[in-house]
């Protein structure tokens, strides 16, 4: 599912003026400007799935897809 203009326009707008400020500086950040956070803040144990077969999530509710 792909996100319009129209869907994402009323959630910017309901963001405080800090939220507008921080969501404007990580859009216009250069690539590669995170590296320190993610250096400083690594990801947590379940940020990431430990499933033993990489692909098991794919294939979930598929077969109610249509």
């Amino acid at each position: 599912m792909s996100l319009t203009a129209e869907d994402i326009l009323p959630l910017v707008a309901s963001l405080t003026p800090q939220e507008r400020v921080r969501l404007l500086r990580l859009i216009t950040s250069p690539p590669g400007a995170d590296v320190a956070v993610y250096r400083s803040v690594p990801p947590t144990a379940d940020e990431f799935s430990t499933d033993e077969d990489l692909l098991a999530w794919e294939a979930d509710a598929w077969e109610d897809a249509g």
